[in-house]
């Protein structure tokens, strides 16, 4: 009686992946794009950390002085190094703008207060603070 051999034999057709062989290879794979998306990630954040400089400002006070001018008593935070723009309108009674100006913060500093002067074209009733910007 022969012995009749189920198996191929061994090395002739190549060797077959086990399955802890497969799996293994899966989890390399997804471990190496993972760890592509969080490089991703952390170089986006830095960029975007890096890039984007923020500077904020709240008006305190203001006073028209005369028919012609008015004072703004501005707060301004920012990088101690950056400089920006703050942008104040004056407005007449009936809401029309009667004055505009862009304050420029260059000093090095994080926290400023600086007194702004107006020129308005007609008596203000109000002065506002439209927004600030980096330069």
């Amino acid at each position: 009686m022969s012995a009749v051999r189920e198996d191929l034999p061994e090395g002739r057709y190549g060797r077959a992946q086990s399955a802890d062989e497969r799996t293994d290879h899966r989890l390399k794979v997804t471990g190496a794009v993972l760890g592509a998306l969080f490089l991703a990630m952390i170089v986006w954040f830095g960029w975007s950390h890096v890039t984007s400089t923020t500077i904020s400002g709240e008006m305190i006070k203001f006073d028209v002085s005369s028919a012609t001018a008015a004072k703004v008593h501005l707060e301004v935070h920012k990088e101690r190094a950056a400089a920006g723009y703050c942008t104040v309108r004056a407005l007449a009674e009936d809401g029309a703008e009667v004055g505009r100006k862009d304050a420029l913060f260059d000093q090095d500093a994080s926290r400023v207060d600086k007194v702004v002067s107006l020129r308005t074209t007609s008596q203000a009733t109000a002065v506002e603070l439209i927004g600030c910007s980096p330069a």
